[in-house]
């Protein structure tokens, strides 16, 4: 029986913008062109694409991981369930470290977890003299990050390891004018873990398996010896978490610690400087 994309659209028990945009993808066509076609056949193997990826995500799968991809800080990230789906949120801790390196030439920056690379092609876009390092301790995460590096043509060093085991320890350090993180910040047990998109995004990336503030602090503790002076570490944290984060920083030596809000008004990330 032949499928149109009008009653795949009504029927599939998706939100519109959720189903034209599987629909878009699994005939490989975009907007213009299912207006256009509304009342022809589709294509049986563009249906029965659509039909499998309508009923993953009726099961909760993200559109990210369906479409594959995910933007960023005005560009286009390819994700995968290897990595953790970039958020709007995460991009105040980009603006913030290219505000604290806007006066530096050819700064150093690290990130700590790249994920999918969003963070430091990021940095490394908006600051072509920058050297950008990041770390991850998955190589099937390093490998999405270095497909998206390689796409955007932005240039990343990328070192497999945990946080700051990744780094070369032979290196002259202090080294780095900036690092961020965005690491596991959800404590064990915790009911977001099985609700939502985080149901299918990597364990790894999401709790540290504990407090959720080991990660946050290992991070805090290892920052001074890699940071030139003057240097600063941002970090994003949980929306509670904010209070607890600046005594991190401050028990680890940093200065002038602060919060900064996200557009919905959160406490999203914490910092300081040496």
């Amino acid at each position: 029986m032949a499928a149109y994309a009008r009653d795949l659209i009504a029927g599939c028990g998706l939100p519109l913008l959720e189903a034209r945009m599987l629909l878009e993808r699994a005939l490989g066509v975009n907007r213009a062109w299912l207006i256009a076609h509304d009342d022809e056949p589709l294509p049986e193997a563009g249906v029965a694409r659509f039909e499998d990826w309508a009923a993953r995500r009726r099961d909760g799968e993200p559109m990210a991981y369906l479409l594959g991809e995910r933007e960023f800080m005005g560009h286009l990230f390819h994700v995968s369930p290897a990595v953790l789906i970039p958020r709007p949120e995460t991009e105040l801790l980009v603006e913030t470290a290219l505000a604290h390196v806007r006066e530096i030439p050819s700064p150093r920056l690290l990130d700590l977890g790249t994920g999918s690379g969003a963070i430091a092609v990021s940095l490394a876009l908006a600051r072509p003299d920058a050297q950008v390092d990041a770390t991850d301790l998955s190589p099937e995460a390093l490998a999405v990050a270095a497909g998206n590096a390689r796409r955007l043509g932005a240039r990343v060093a990328l070192l497999e390891g945990s946080w700051y085991e990744a780094l070369n320890e032979s290196a002259a350090a202090p080294i780095y004018d900036v690092i961020v993180s965005n690491p596991p910040y959800i404590a064990a047990g915790d009911p977001h873990l099985s609700q939502g998109d985080l149901r299918h995004e990597p364990d790894m990336a999401l709790t540290d398996h504990a407090d959720g503030l080991q990660a946050l602090r290992d991070i805090a503790r290892g920052a001074p010896a890699w940071l030139k002076p003057g240097g600063a570490l941002w970090m994003e944290h949980g929306w509670d978490q904010a209070g607890q984060v600046r005594d991190l920083l401050r028990a680890a030596g940093f200065r002038h610690v602060e919060s900064r809000r996200d557009l919905a008004g959160i406490e999203r990330i914490s910092g300081g400087s040496l």
